[in-house]
């Protein structure tokens, strides 16, 4: 599957910890991330590539996001 990549709106805390707040589309449209559920280095297996996982919850939707490289994806479900 192809990576769609995203624009993060994150915080960065004094520890260095990446905290995603919000994903913005191409078109406009933003989302607020309720809840950053889980945190780990892993590989996509669905789009390929190894980086920081950020399993999120938006409006009661589980996504998955990637930091590579430092660009965002969103792993295809």
């Amino acid at each position: 599957m192809e990576k769609v990549f995203l624009k993060i709106i994150a915080e960065f805390n004094t520890s260095g910890e990446i905290k995603p707040l919000k994903i913005i589309w191409e078109d406009g449209r933003n989302f607020e991330i309720d809840k950053v559920m889980d945190i780990r280095n892993c590989a996509s297996l669905k789009s390929g590539g190894v980086g920081t996982r950020y399993i999120c919850r938006i409006r009661n939707k589980i996504v998955r996001i990637f930091l590579e490289d430092n660009r965002w994806f969103l792993d295809k479900c």
